[in-house]
């Protein structure tokens, strides 16, 4: 172990309030486990515009309470040097490992900077916050959650005062603050923050309630689960409240739990992790099964398939264009959105109903300001369905409203299987599929993207490439970003772009099939061609 990895070791023991990190430090230090220690400081947390994520544990490249004293202290101080002090700052947390904690000292940190802090009294929905800063007039907000990543980890979400997550430059000035921070002792903390609950939980419950009319058929059949998340206490009142029927909830994920015991990883697009919730719902004869992710700010839905008790779950862009076409068929001033990843089929509902229509980068943290949002989406199962609440992708909300069009479905006789055959007839079927690909080594990716711009693809599949886009370079209506985008022939496209938030490079394919009738001729047309693209893709990348 070479001195200087000690020294910082050392260091980090000296200033850390925390006693179960110290003494998982000094057993790595008793141990002389150089490379786990030489990870942990090599070097520091980065924060961008997803704010902070990564593992709970000791180190300056772990989440733990040095590291979020220091971000709160670095937020304050950007605050402050913005002139942003005439409110309060919103704090929430689900109910990861130390996700109290770490909100607690955000608002011992906030109090002593001498500003106002807002603490809820309990885990809590992501999209809380995102709803509470704009009713309490709050100049800031954060999350202590690490959304749907394993259970390790944990992370530090920032929203300002429009209610919306950090974009450039905040991210940049809030993480030059951060460094700017001093030792630890030297971060003044104080006490006597505000705390709440009912009241903005109720305000929020309401607002959803609103959404669905009174004469709005309600007679469904719905299983749920909130995947050892935060979600079923509003869940469940949001849906009675809204007038349907209580869910049914699958008893073994019900209640939060920061191991999210069973399930191998706790996102609903992941493969096996809803199998639990089609379970129940075969065996009640549900009309349709609900999943949020942990903290509940993304919706997943599944349906059957036939009398058989197969089932599927929907896809994001499926679903995204189920609630573009019960949202924007009334025609709303306003605009719709979705990111550059998600399906073009977006666009071609909003046409149809004269709804101006415009492209984002990936994340809602640009979804959710684009102005005068009406509705908008992302095929990672992320939905603002009530922009002028919540400027976020809102997982209660959505499915409050999914409820709705399923319910006005089946009351008409059809199920949501129907409308989604209906939208292919009307606009041609629109497939989406993913190629994501894991790393363990972060350099993998940076190289596959090196090689995609060196030796481009002249065809993907059975299609031609007839346009590639170096998304780095940015455009007239899009930030740069690291990504390509290839439009192929007959109205197909992929993006590649490395993940934001989780080791991996991903892939975004979709292709366009036109449907007289036979929309099942379609879809295994479009299943294959997809495979083709998918084919050749993966080796294109080299990985």
């Amino acid at each position: 172990m070479t001195q200087d990895l000690k020294a910082a070791a050392d260091a980090w023991l000296s200033e850390d309030p925390d006693p179960d990190t110290r003494a998982e430090l000094q057993a790595l230090l008793d141990a002389g486990d150089t490379t786990e220690l030489a990870d942990r400081f090599a070097g520091t947390l980065e924060f961008g515009t997803a704010g902070l994520r990564g593992a709970v544990g000791a180190g300056p490249n772990r989440m733990n309470r040095v590291v979020v004293i220091r971000a709160a202290a670095g937020l304050a101080a950007y605050l402050k040097a913005k002139g942003l002090t005439d409110g309060p700052v919103l704090i929430g947390y689900d109910a990861r490992h130390k996700s109290d904690v770490f909100a607690q000292d955000t608002a011992a940190v906030i109090r002593g900077a001498g500003l106002d802090a807002v603490l809820l009294d309990r885990p809590t929905p992501t999209p809380v916050v995102a709803f509470g800063i704009r009713h309490l007039r709050a100049v800031a907000g954060v999350v202590v959650t690490a959304s749907h990543n394993p259970p390790q980890d944990n992370g530090y979400k920032v929203y300002l005062g429009d209610g919306s997550q950090i974009v450039p430059p905040a991210d940049a000035e809030i993480a030059a603050a951060i460094a700017a921070v001093g030792p630890l002792a030297e971060v003044p903390r104080g006490d006597h923050w505000q705390t709440t609950g009912d009241d903005l939980l109720n305000a929020y419950l309401d607002r959803i309630a609103d959404l669905v009319p009174a004469d709005a058929p309600r007679e469904l059949k719905v299983a749920y689960t909130p995947l050892h998340g935060v979600g079923r206490t509003l869940v469940e009142a949001a849906v009675a409240r809204a007038g349907f029927a209580v869910p049914q909830v699958v008893a073994s994920q019900a209640d939060p739990d920061p191991d999210f015991p069973t399930v191998s990883f706790p996102n609903p697009e992941e493969p096996g992790a809803i199998d639990a919730a089609l379970e129940l719902a075969r065996s009640m004869d549900a009309d349709i099964a609900v999943a949020n992710d942990p903290d509940a700010d993304r919706c997943a839905v599944a349906i059957p398939v036939d009398e058989s008790g197969t089932w599927r779950m929907l896809r994001g862009d499926e679903l995204g264009a189920l609630l573009g076409e019960f949202l924007l068929a009334p025609g709303p001033t306003g605009v719709a959105a979705c990111s550059i990843v998600s399906s073009s089929l977006l666009g071609k509902i909003a046409a149809s109903y004269g709804v101006r229509y415009v492209e984002t980068l990936t994340g809602f943290k640009w979804i959710g300001r684009v102005p005068d949002l009406v509705f908008g989406y992302e095929e990672a199962l992320g939905y603002c369905v009530d922009p002028a609440a919540v400027k976020d992708k809102d997982g209660v909300s959505t499915l409050v409203r999914v409820l709705q069009l399923a319910a006005q479905a089946k009351a008409a006789g059809r199920t949501l299987q129907d409308l989604l055959d209906d939208l292919a007839v009307k606009h041609g079927l629109h497939a989406t599929d993913q190629l994501a690909v894991r790393v363990d080594d972060l350099s993998l990716i940076a190289q596959a993207m090196e090689r995609l711009r060196a030796t481009p693809p002249a065809t993907l599949g059975d299609y031609t490439v007839e346009r590639i886009d170096d998304l780095s370079q940015g455009s007239e209506t899009l930030p740069p970003t690291d990504g390509l985008r290839y439009t192929l022939s007959d109205g197909a496209r992929v993006v590649v772009r490395p993940s934001g938030t989780e080791p991996k490079l991903k892939c975004y394919l979709e292709v366009v099939v036109p449907v007289s009738t036979d929309v099942a001729s379609a879809r295994r047309r479009a299943g294959e061609d997809l495979s083709g693209i998918k084919q050749t893709l993966s080796t294109a990348l080299g990985l």
